[in-house]
């Protein structure tokens, strides 16, 4: 069993029609468990925050989420309000069709707002996997690194695309982890719904899992002992 395997979960539900009730069930768990983080769309944040006051979970939420589509002022923006209503952790999504064409400078600038706008706090940044050839989210990594981001993600779950994994792969772990930093940490996301997915998953490099059956996983591993 991976030892604290708890504090690799970000505990997450980024459903559209999640409710108070719902984002409340969730912090209830993440307490109970001691997660690394809740993570929840950021008109939640500040309820989280206040639920979570005096545990050692942290309050992760989404900037551009889920398109990666909006500006960059945007992004900051949505970044700096997300801070200030106590948020530890910003997981945002890369400009995928930015990167797609080659435009290599808009992304990075794009990725630096967030952290700039972060003020020293965790950066996460998506760069959605299943949109992306090898060769595609090589560059994104390292883009990520130059950027200083904290970690790459793998995907937001909500890929329309038909010929790629919508879910993290060891595969693709294996190759993000070895295109960034070595400061620097990789956090897989979609698709992780058993002890046995997340055991693949950290042994492939991943340092974070954005699941919403994190208590499940954690009964799997007890299960397994």
């Amino acid at each position: 069993m991976i030892a604290n395997l708890n504090k690799y979960v970000d505990h997450t539900i980024l459903k559209a029609f999640a409710t108070r009730k719902d984002v409340e069930k969730l912090c209830a768990a993440a307490k109970e468990y001691d997660f690394a983080s809740v993570c929840v769309n950021p008109m939640y944040v500040s309820l989280a925050r206040d639920l979570l006051e005096g545990t050692t979970v942290n309050i992760c939420t989404v900037i551009g989420f889920p398109l990666g589509a909006n500006t960059t002022a945007i992004k900051a923006a949505e970044t700096e309000q997300a801070y200030i209503d106590g948020c530890n952790e910003f997981d945002m999504v890369i400009a995928v069709g930015a990167l797609k064409e080659g435009r290599y400078d808009y992304v990075r600038n794009d990725i630096q707002a967030v952290v700039k706008a972060a003020k020293g706090r965790t950066v996460k940044v998506i760069i959605e996997t299943a949109y992306l050839t090898d060769e595609e989210k090589i560059m994104a990594c390292r883009l990520c690194t130059e950027a200083g981001a904290n970690f790459v993600k793998t995907c937001t779950g909500f890929s329309t695309a038909a010929d790629a994994p919508n879910f993290a792969t060891v595969h693709d772990i294996e190759l993000m982890r070895a295109n960034i930093a070595p400061e620097m940490k990789v956090k897989a996301s979609s698709g992780i719904r058993t002890y046995e997915d997340a055991l693949a998953l950290i042994n492939a490099g991943a340092e974070r899992l954005g699941t919403s059956a994190g208590v499940k996983i954690l009964e799997g591993a007890e299960a397994a002992k």
